[in-house]
């Protein structure tokens, strides 16, 4: 029987979140419509929206829903914004150099605007370069992943947000990682934006949302037309689709509580794959991080050739960011991190295994003679130093 352990990449879809997404294929009418039919249409989607706002710990009015996290990131990551129905220009932005392609590309800023802020050795935000950034010129806006996609590194948030607070810079902080795993307190620590997408905890694929830490401040609309998402988002919105991601955050609600059922299952693991012959690492393994990701790392082994071999074992497995598939070769997000003095080998990449609230020891277990069977037959190991 296979093993499941992409959860990063996508999770398995919740049963509550099939039933809500079923019901809703069988309403007629559009939400923006005024009868008896459309009315039952809106019902759905504010449901949902209080739904999703909950878990994120805002108003409703704040949730606006997108296609996935990449639209969210786009609209979100332009320099026209509005506070209190006046106009604002942010003329710059910085990401981090580790962040997920759709934060890392910048969204809507030219190129030339766009500043990569380097990490340290562990993956966190070096905020010496963060502190010069700002003090480099006029107030912008900060775009950050809250956690790593690959190594589940997690970033200070409430320490980056107070200092963009002081500068006058927006912050737009992408949680899609988080959502389902750990509470969400991003918009508690005072971001202007957070990012979240209902496939990455049990909703479908192909609905997210971005989420405003306040209804006075937001983002000039990608889409434009009609007055949907009052008027943030234009198009019909997809009911189903919108039903299922309500539904997959209401049932995620009960898991942020379970975060220490995941660290367990993360600690065997780890403590599985670190007992093999010498040089494997757990990247980031001295910085906070996601309780159910865990990507290692050994010089000698290329991440693709482990993968396909675990794959063919019965194991699904990760070498990197789903969003940067049919990539050969090393990752960006271990490049940033030699650059600031891990001892890695970037070209050879990592394999991420990430779980969820589905898998058991008895899988984890599994994986790891899978991976111990895999790599007795490889030959050719060099040594490498530890991560200080």
């Amino acid at each position: 029987m296979r093993v499941y352990l992409d959860h990063n990449a996508s999770a398995p879809l919740r049963q509550p979140a099939q039933d809500a997404i079923v019901a809703a294929l069988g309403v007629s009418g559009n939400p923006s419509s005024v009868h008896t039919e459309g009315r039952i249409a809106r019902s759905i989607v504010a449901k949902a929206r209080s739904e999703v706002a909950a878990l994120a710990g805002a108003e409703s009015e704040a949730v606006v829903f997108t296609s996935g996290a990449t639209e969210a990131a786009s609209t979100c990551l332009t320099p026209h914004w509005m506070r209190d129905g006046r106009d604002v220009l942010l003329s710059r932005l910085a990401v981090i150099d580790t962040d997920h392609p759709c934060i890392r590309e910048g969204g809507r800023f030219a190129s030339a605007d766009v500043t990569r802020l380097p990490v340290e050795a562990d993956g966190t935000l070096r905020l010496d370069a963060l502190d010069a950034w700002l003090a480099a010129g006029p107030p912008g806006l900060l775009a950050i992943c809250e956690a790593n996609s690959e190594t589940g590194v997690l970033q200070p948030v409430e320490a980056i947000a107070e200092r963009c607070r002081a500068a006058g810079t927006f912050v737009v902080c992408d949680s899609v990682q988080v959502a389902g795993r750990m509470p969400l307190e991003a918009l508690r620590h005072g971001v202007d934006a957070m990012i979240i997408s209902a496939h990455k905890f049990g909703g479908p694929k192909g609905i997210g949302a971005f989420i405003l830490g306040s209804v006075s401040m937001r983002p000039a609309p990608l889409l434009t037309g009609g007055a949907q998402e009052t008027r943030q988002r234009a198009g019909t919105e997809a009911v189903p689709l919108i039903a299922g991601f309500g539904a997959a955050a209401n049932a995620a609600r009960s898991d942020e509580t379970k975060a220490a059922d995941l660290l367990a299952l993360r600690q065997r693991l780890e403590t599985g794959l670190l007992a093999l012959p010498p040089d494997f690492l757990v990247i980031g393994a001295h910085a906070p991080r996601l309780p159910q990701t865990v990507m290692i790392h050994h010089p000698a082994l290329r991440a693709e050739t482990a993968q396909i071999a675990l794959d063919l074992a019965g194991f699904a497995v990760s070498a990197g960011s789903a969003c940067s598939s049919g990539k050969i070769g090393g990752s960006t997000v271990l490049e940033a991190m030699a650059r600031g003095g891990a001892a890695i080998n970037p070209s050879q990449g990592g394999i991420r295994v990430s779980f969820g609230r589905e898998t058991s020891a008895e899988e984890i277990d599994r994986f790891i003679a899978a991976f111990a069977s895999f790599w007795a037959r490889q030959a050719g190991s060099r040594p490498v130093r530890q991560v200080a």
